[in-house]
């Protein structure tokens, strides 16, 4: 009996293809995708949140001196001239930052080991290009769904899969795998 499915796949496809599941689940909360694959997906998120839960609270809050811009009421930097240059202007401010104790950082390292980079674009055309941002899906593991099941007595079950019918062209039956 094989301890996974294989998906119909190579295994680099297969890794790449529950990869790319797991990093769309964690990031919108459900996706929907063929029944086997799911359960699959499942197997990958669920010690992924189990492992966001254990080091949740494993950091300390550093004060560091930080130099940024000044900038003024239209948000562009303010520059003056020296030597006959024009430089920006920097003030120093103290700034509280949460530093990663070892082993919240080796949980870290092991969740960007399995979840792809995530590039929130805005759907309105409109600045599209400005507005586009990076999404840390560590941080979110660690802020958002930690806190979300640590209050709740979970020994797992973090994702639900919902039946929702065949699939049109080759009736594969669909779920949708979501975080409860």
């Amino acid at each position: 009996m094989a301890m996974y499915r294989k998906l119909g796949k190579t295994s680099s496809q297969r890794k790449a293809l529950l990869r790319n599941q797991a990093t769309a689940l964690l990031a919108n909360g459900k996706i929907i995708t063929t029944e086997a694959r799911a359960k699959e997906v499942r197997k990958v998120v669920e010690p992924l949140i189990a492992l966001a839960i254990r080091e949740k609270d494993n950091y300390e809050v550093v004060k560091v001196q930080a130099k940024v811009a000044r900038k003024d009421k239209d948000g562009k930097r303010v520059k003056e001239v020296k030597d006959g240059k024009k430089v920006a202007v920097f003030d120093e401010i103290e700034k509280e930052i949460r530093k990663d104790k070892p082993s919240r950082l080796h949980a870290r390292r092991q969740m960007l080991r399995v979840l792809y980079d995530v590039t929130e674009v805005p759907s309105t055309p409109a600045g599209r290009k400005r507005k586009t941002h990076s999404v840390d899906l560590c941080a979110k593991l660690f802020d958002e769904y930690a806190t979300r099941y640590a209050e709740s007595n979970h020994n797992g079950g973090y994702t639900r899969i919902v039946k929702i019918g065949p699939r049109k062209g080759d009736a594969a039956m669909q779920v949708l795998l979501e975080l409860v």
